[in-house]
């Protein structure tokens, strides 16, 4: 089984802040980059979620709301937490494929897919025609 992931985005929904309204993550987030990311994987039929530097691993029918994280304030104690998260909902999964923009790939989330049990599992990609429905090798 395989999944792929984003990490989450700056750019989100100032309508929601302070509503306590909970959404879905594409409806919070905003970024260009992510909206196309969650677009491709719909287009592909394939599973997707988004890596929150708040909620860890969040899927696409899951409901949270508004807040303000920025993965420079995640304490070692908020990684731990955020990484056991990423272990746990993930390892089911025999591949991971992260989705990243090279000019904003944060060095917490090296850090995650590095210290990460399912570190043999996860390969990253920087270019939307890599998410695809068939196989692809992730030797």
């Amino acid at each position: 089984m395989r999944i792929y992931l984003t990490h989450c985005s700056f750019h989100k929904d100032d309508s929601l802040k302070g509503t306590g309204k909970l959404v879905v993550p594409e409806q919070l987030y905003t970024s260009e980059v992510l909206q196309r990311f969650v677009k491709r994987c719909k287009a592909k039929k394939v599973q997707w979620a988004i890596f929150s530097d708040l909620y860890g691993v969040w899927f696409p029918t899951e409901k949270h709301g508004w807040y303000e994280k920025s993965p420079s304030t995640v304490t070692q104690k908020e990684f731990n937490t955020l990484m056991n998260d990423f272990d746990t909902k993930l390892a089911k999964y025999n591949e991971v494929f992260f989705y990243y923009n090279p000019g904003r790939y944060h060095p917490l989330y090296a850090r995650l897919l590095k210290s990460s049990k399912l570190a043999p599992r996860i390969k990253e990609i920087t270019h939307l025609h890599e998410i695809e429905g068939g196989f692809i090798d992730v030797g």
